[in-house]
């Protein structure tokens, strides 16, 4: 199956338990919307079924226990033996959608559809699907004019589009943005010029911090989540010199931005995202296991304090 193929299925779970997950569906122009934490309260399994379809429905998605004791709590966890398409061509936020007043970060494998996007020169994973289905990151359902602008970049082919919305301030929310440790690893490689199809299987975890009550505090939490408390394990065939010398870039501590709590980070930039240095977005810590050699490179390190200082932890 395609990657919207699995997606899909795992739509069609939430809507069959739209109850029992406190998610609600309706129609939009014709789309099927899941609205997992906007208007409702959503769940802990809706957030899990957002993060499998944000991935296609490649990677096992999973809460653990935190492993900084320190912070404590639970934690998300995914694993995945295809983490390109899984990641890179599927959960990567790659699709700005901005109609009107409406925006929102798109993601999951209805950009393998459209491949507008540069990286899917560089990568595998478009591909013709009889059915779209995406991730929107925002607090408004998407409107008929949203919803026909992400039709309109799409191949005729996808008749049927899904979308799951919710704001990084929901509980299910949290956890798709939470879940997207090993996939800013791999765009953080992808951006260093690394060839990111030597990676062959990936793990990941990463603290789930309180759902915050606002925009800011909420992309500050689960930002800082994965920049102060993600662990990537990376398996890979490569040069271990490459590895060795690409190593100290990967991790988030790279960057000239590291240091202080997204927000902080975010309100010294006047609230743009973009001027955020970009080498920002990634694990606190990442570890390659090369599958070539045998040897082990681990790069980075976590920062407890930062992160219950971010989560409000006393």
């Amino acid at each position: 199956m395609t990657l919207n193929e699995r997606a899909k299925l795992v739509a069609d779970e939430l809507e069959s338990h739209a109850d029992r997950l406190r998610v609600a569906v309706s129609k939009v122009a014709g789309a099927r919307v899941i609205d997992c934490g906007g208007a409702v309260t959503g769940s802990l399994a809706a957030g899990l079924a957002m993060a499998r379809v944000c991935l296609g429905d490649l990677a096992d998605v999973a809460y653990v226990p935190c492993p900084m004791p320190e912070v404590g709590g639970p934690a998300v966890q995914v694993t995945t033996d295809d983490p390109v398409r899984a990641c890179l061509a599927s959960q990567y936020a790659g699709w700005q959608v901005s109609v009107g007043k409406f925006f929102a970060m798109g993601s999951g494998p209805m950009r393998a559809l459209a491949a507008r996007e540069d990286i899917f020169q560089h990568i595998p994973g478009r591909e013709s699907a009889p059915c779209a289905v995406g991730v929107l990151e925002a607090t408004n359902h998407p409107t008929d004019e949203v919803v026909a602008s992400i039709v309109a970049k799409l191949p005729p082919v996808a008749e049927h589009l899904t979308l799951l919305v919710a704001p990084a301030s929901s509980i299910a929310g949290t956890t798709q943005v939470v879940a997207r440790s090993v996939e800013t690893a791999l765009h953080k490689l992808h951006e260093l010029k690394f060839d990111v199809t030597q990676v062959v299987s990936a793990y990941g975890v990463a603290p789930l911090p309180p759902v915050a009550t606002d925009f800011v505090q909420a992309i500050g939490r689960t930002n800082d989540a994965i920049l102060y408390g993600g662990r990537v394990t990376l398996w890979v065939r490569a040069d271990d010199e490459v590895l060795a010398a690409i190593g100290p870039k990967v991790p988030s501590n790279a960057s000239k931005d590291h240091g202080a709590p997204f927000a902080e980070v975010f309100a010294k930039y006047g609230g743009d995202f973009y001027k955020i240095d970009p080498m920002l977005f990634s694990p606190a810590e990442v570890e390659f296991r090369n599958l070539k050699t045998g040897r082990c490179h681990r790069f980075g390190s976590v920062d407890p304090g930062m992160v219950r200082k971010s989560f409000g932890i006393g």
